[in-house]
């Protein structure tokens, strides 16, 4: 599933890895946008579950399947 996150504060590009390899961009206004895809919705909760650890702030969730030619 592909999946974009956006949070409140500019996290470490080094979370990457940390974060089930999420794409994290820097946007204008404070804010970070991590996307990507990931296995599952375990994944996902996963990284729901390391960002409430965090505090940081959700802004918005978006999900999608991912088509079987891109799969």
């Amino acid at each position: 599933m592909q999946v974009l996150i956006r949070i409140q504060g500019h996290l470490d590009p080094s979370w990457q890895e940390w974060l089930e390899r999420l794409e994290i961009v820097h946007e204008e206004g404070g804010t970070s946008r991590l996307s990507g895809t990931l296995a599952d919705q375990a994944a996902l909760y996963g990284v729901l579950t390391k960002i409430d650890h965090l505090s940081l702030t959700l802004l918005s969730l978006e999900r999608s399947e991912t088509s079987p030619q891109e799969g």
